[in-house]
C-alpha cells in the first residue's frame, strides 16, 4: 500500500493529508487544496533527503507539467529549502497572471473539475478577478532569490496555458529579484517563441 498525500479529486476534500488535518471535516474557506497538499507531500520528501548523506539536499529541485508546474510553484515559494523549480506550461493557478482573460481562468480553476486545487477562498474570485488581492507574480516573487525557470509553450496551439501569461508575471516579479541581488529577466517585452531568458 502506498502512501496518499491527496488525490486528485474534489470528492476526497475530506481525505488525504487536509482530511488528516481536518479530521475528516469537509474543508473550510481557508483550507488548502490539492497544490498546498502536494507541496508538504514534497517538503516531507526534502526531510527525508536531509537525512541522507549521499543527498546534497541544498541543491534539490522540483519539476512540473501543468497541475504539477503550478504545485511545483507553490512548494518553491512555501519551502525555502528548495534550490530551484522547472515550471512547464503551469497557466491559471500557477505562474499565468490571474486577472489575464486568456487560456485558463480563475473562472476555470474555481469550476467543478479544478476547484479543489486552490483554497476553498479563491473559489469566490470566479467572476469577480479584478477583487483579487494578489495575483501570481507575487507568488513567483516569494521564491526569490531562487531560480524559477517558467516554460509556457507557444501561444498557438497551447494558449490553454497562456504563455504571455506566464511572461508577464515572471517580468512583474523581477523588482523583488533585483532587490535580493539577482538579475530580472532584462525586458518586459514578450519575445519571440524560443528565446530564452534567463
Amino acid at each position: 500500500m502506498r502512501p496518499i498525500v491527496f488525490r486528485d479529486n474534489g470528492a476526497q476534500l475530506s481525505q488525504g493529508i487536509v482530511g488528516l488535518c481536518n479530521k475528516g471535516q469537509p474543508r473550510k474557506p481557508d483550507d488548502w487544496g490539492a497544490l498546498r497538499a502536494w507541496a508538504l507531500g514534497a517538503s516531507r520528501a526534502l526531510d527525508y533527503f536531509e537525512s541522507d548523506k549521499d543527498v546534497d539536499a541544498k541543491q534539490v529541485g522540483l519539476e512540473g507539467h501543468s497541475r504539477y508546474g503550478k504545485a511545483a510553484l507553490v512548494t518553491l515559494a512555501y519551502d525555502p529549502r528548495f534550490a530551484i523549480a522547472y515550471v512547464s506550461s503551469s497557466g491559471e493557478g500557477g505562474a499565468k497572471l490571474h486577472r489575464r482573460d486568456w487560456g485558463e481562468t480563475v473562472d476555470n480553476m474555481a469550476g467543478t473539475g479544478e476547484y479543489h486545487w486552490m483554497a476553498g477562498n479563491f473559489l469566490k474570485y470566479g467572476g469577480h478577478w479584478d477583487e483579487m488581492p494578489v495575483d501570481s507574480h507575487e507568488l513567483i516573487a516569494l521564491c526569490a532569490p531562487r531560480p524559477v525557470f517558467i516554460s509556457g509553450g507557444a501561444t498557438k496551439g497551447d494558449g490553454w496555458v497562456d504563455a504571455k501569461g506566464m511572461f508577464m508575471a515572471a517580468a512583474a516579479a523581477g523588482p523583488v529579484y533585483k532587490l535580493l541581488g539577482k538579475k530580472d529577466l532584462g525586458t518586459t517585452e514578450f519575445p519571440p517563441v524560443g528565446t530564452p531568458l534567463v
